[in-house]
């Protein structure tokens, strides 16, 4: 049985947040959606759920390109976290950023997804299905 996966999408352009949603409901994966519109955001969202592990993401979706503080700026934030590292986190990156995001793996990043997330991109779609893969088991 498939569980329900919670992912936060940290993501300034509001049509790639709807291209998300729209292709975790195409492919039926069950899932909580967070949206955050910056990094500030998103660490107001985190912490509001305290220490309530279980009330955590079980996957974090990060813009690099992000206003204020920068996506690898968030990440390296994260990491420092006790409840926030372990949090798998992938890269949104648009096509001309790839070279540039497969650099930050290093960095504990644990995928690249290019923008725009859709189903016949095959750069987006392949990382995408294995991110849903990792969160599955």
């Amino acid at each position: 049985m498939q569980r329900v996966i919670h992912i936060m999408v940290v993501e300034d352009d509001v049509l790639d947040q709807m291209e998300i949603r729209r292709t975790l409901e195409k492919r039926g994966i069950l899932h909580r959606l967070t949206i955050a519109g910056t990094a500030e955001d998103a660490l107001d969202k985190l912490q509001s759920y305290g220490e309530y592990a279980d009330e955590l993401p079980d996957v974090i979706l990060l813009d690099l390109d992000l206003p204020k503080m920068s996506g690898l700026d968030l990440h390296a934030h994260l990491r420092k976290h006790k409840l926030w590292r372990n949090i798998k986190t992938f890269v949104l990156t648009g096509a001309d950023g790839r070279e540039e995001a497969a650099a930050v793996v290093q960095q504990g990043i644990a995928g690249v997804i290019t923008k725009p997330l859709r189903l016949e991109n095959p750069f987006s779609s392949g990382a995408f299905n294995l991110m849903i893969d990792l969160m599955n088991i």
